[in-house]
């Protein structure tokens, strides 16, 4: 109850005639960020964190939020209409929603996508609300040697739930992701390291730089590569009827929200994955499994729902451990940094009223995010029809003014430009982006937690191993690994396959 009550005092402060427009503008420009191909969720929040340097806290966590939320959704509206996703997380709602489209259900299917992706976020909000805060306070309990093997477990997961074909490239990814955290001083004595007596090597890496040219310059050399998109112009028919289409299936969209949610709270997995395992268990769960593929309500409808969840998932461990789940959340956990907040386990001490104000800002979002896709369904299309070719030199100078603004560093627009080009090489090989990522986030935690825990145990590696929450995430972290090895999930199959004849005898 005293949850619900700060719920409420935190969206009474912020309904004010200026947050309100902001809401309004930041969604709107986050759905169209998220539905023109090439732009991602992660490079929308980089480049607005840029330019909410003079903003107040609050107002400029809003408008990232917002962002945020609008890109996820967004991106439905290419994969629905291009069979292009506009962001990963949407690569699932291509599946059924651009066959539906082909038969003339575009209207239908973009309201059973908003539909979704409403519920996915209020189902996603609410676990943000009463998560949080006993995550918090469960964290209290971490010390260095948790927070180490939590920044190596996360590395893990993220590697193998990115790159389920071949987990070794997600570890690779994750590896050089921690390893460019290690260029620059290190956080206990300032002992340059990597940095080859170049000045500017010994400040680091910044994140924010080596984000965008990840996401924001690689994509633009990744869709130029590729061939010209044509929209669907099928008759938008009525969204009402997706919207009551909606209504038959919603026991399969509280299990997506539920299982979305779940996904976005492991550290570097977020909507990707909260999408695909919502629509793999609906799909299992359904009685029309030939349907899925071909134009499925359901597996829409499930995918939708999943990767929305996600985002307020993904929030959690953000502000409750300082680790983010997903690309976006990690320039967002960097933004909160930037404005004077501290997310970690310390949170609901130093700044309690923060986290339920976030909690708000979701909602906000959520709600301008229904109401802005179901009345602009047509007027959106439009969007699609601008040409590539005339969008990403204007991208691309948004990712060269946005690395260079956040320090006023000609450096980091080097960095941009270096990731961005090693970035599209790492696509091009088939290696996951969100690892890479992960890795620079979470290689400052790990170094310091590694270093402190040596100290405390006096150079002791031994201490890693036997607290009881360490040996939980270390054991974890090694039944990840065991599990690719094929010999393994042989012998797992084979004592399966025979507990099974046994039970059957």
């Amino acid at each position: 109850m005293d949850g619900f009550n700060s719920f409420l005092g935190a969206l009474s402060a912020m309904v004010t005639s200026w947050a309100i427009i902001d809401v309004v503008w930041a969604t709107l420009l986050g759905i169209v960020v998220g539905m023109l191909p090439g732009l991602t969720a992660t490079l929308g929040v980089a480049l607005m964190t840029t330019l909410t340097f003079k903003m107040g806290t609050d107002q400029a966590i809003l408008i990232l939020v917002c962002m945020y939320v609008g890109a996820i959704y967004g991106g439905s509206r290419s994969a629905i209409l291009l069979n292009i996703p506009g962001t990963p997380a949407n690569a699932a709602t291509s599946l059924d929603g651009y066959p539906l489209a082909r038969a003339g259900k575009a209207g239908s299917a973009m309201a059973i996508a908003t539909t979704g992706s409403m519920f996915g976020g209020l189902v996603g909000m609410v676990a943000l609300a009463f998560i949080a805060p006993v995550l918090a306070e469960f964290a209290l309990s971490f010390g260095a040697y948790e927070f180490f093997w939590l920044a190596v477990f996360g590395v893990l997961v993220a590697g193998q739930l990115t790159s389920l074909d071949d987990p070794i490239k997600g570890w690779i990814a994750g590896f050089l992701g921690l390893f460019v955290a290690m260029i620059g001083r290190e956080g206990i004595h300032g002992v340059p390291r990597f940095s080859y007596g170049s000045t500017d090597l010994a400040g680091g890496i910044g994140l924010l730089p080596a984000m965008v040219g990840a996401f924001g310059f690689a994509e633009i050399l990744t869709v130029m590569r590729q061939e010209a998109y044509s929209v669907v112009h099928s008759r938008v028919d009525s969204i009402w009827g997706g919207i009551r289409e909606s209504y038959k299936y919603k026991m399969t969209a509280l299990r997506s929200g539920l299982i979305g949610t779940f996904m976005g709270l492991i550290p570097g997995v977020g909507e990707d994955m909260g999408s695909w395992a919502s629509y793999a268990a609906a799909r299992q769960a359904s009685k029309n499994k030939d349907e899925f593929g071909k134009g499925s309500v359901e597996g829409l409808l499930a995918a939708e729902t999943g990767n929305n969840a996600a985002v307020p998932g993904a929030l959690i461990p953000v502000l409750t451990l300082g680790v983010p789940g997903s690309a976006p959340a990690a320039v967002l956990l960097a933004a909160m940094v930037i404005h004077g907040i501290r997310p970690g386990p310390l949170i609901m001490i130093e700044s309690p009223d923060f986290v339920f104000s976030v909690v708000a800002m979701v909602f906000l979002a959520t709600i301008a995010m229904g109401v802005l896709g179901l009345l602009l369904t047509r007027p959106l299309i439009m969007v699609l029809r601008v040409a590539r070719e005339r969008l990403m030199p204007i991208i691309f100078v948004l990712c060269t003014v946005g690395a260079f603004a956040i320090a006023s560093r000609t450096f980091d627009v080097w960095i941009m430009v270096f990731f961005g080009i090693f970035g599209f090489v790492l696509r091009e090989l088939k290696y996951p982006m969100a690892p890479l990522i992960l890795g620079i986030v979470l290689g400052d935690i790990l170094d310091k937690s590694l270093r402190r825990g040596l100290v405390l145990s006096d150079g002791d590696f031994g201490a890693f191993f036997v607290r009881p929450i360490s040996m939980v995430l270390w054991v974890s972290a090694l039944g990840f690994i065991l599990l690719t090895m094929p010999s393994v999930r042989k012998m797992f199959t084979r004592l399966f396959n025979r507990d099974q004849a046994d039970k059957q005898s």
